[in-house]
């Protein structure tokens, strides 16, 4: 898997593309997350756009992002779910607690609210 980072507009934007399987990258993420929620970003936009598959352990890196920022009052957004990503969040009903998004344009929209 690799992935980039960006602030933009006071949100985290991580794009991911391969396979997340919680590898090292994982970990490196989290440290990402961590700096940011440091720096006062609240919102993380996760671009999951690019990925092909996501095991158990990739899951619980999104989880760990999740819970990270919504303990400081922030939000979690995973925008344009591969339609083979999208059945596993249904599946796992992942869907009910991540805000899937289409656009970074729709979440200035939600965050707004």
């Amino acid at each position: 898997m690799t992935f980039e980072k960006e602030i933009k507009d006071d949100s985290l934007i991580i794009r991911l593309s391969g396979d997340l399987i919680g590898e090292d990258n994982g970990v490196n993420i989290l440290d990402i997350v961590s700096n940011a929620i440091q720096q006062q970003v609240y919102t993380c936009i996760i671009d999951i756009s690019g990925l092909r598959y996501i095991n158990s352990s990739g899951i619980g890196v999104l989880i760990t992002i999740l819970t990270k920022f919504r303990n400081k009052g922030g939000e979690v957004y995973l925008m344009k779910p591969s339609e083979n990503v999208q059945k596993l969040l249904v599946i796992t009903k992942l869907n009910a607690i991540f805000q899937i998004v289409q656009s970074e344009a729709e979440v200035l929209k939600l965050s707004k609210k």
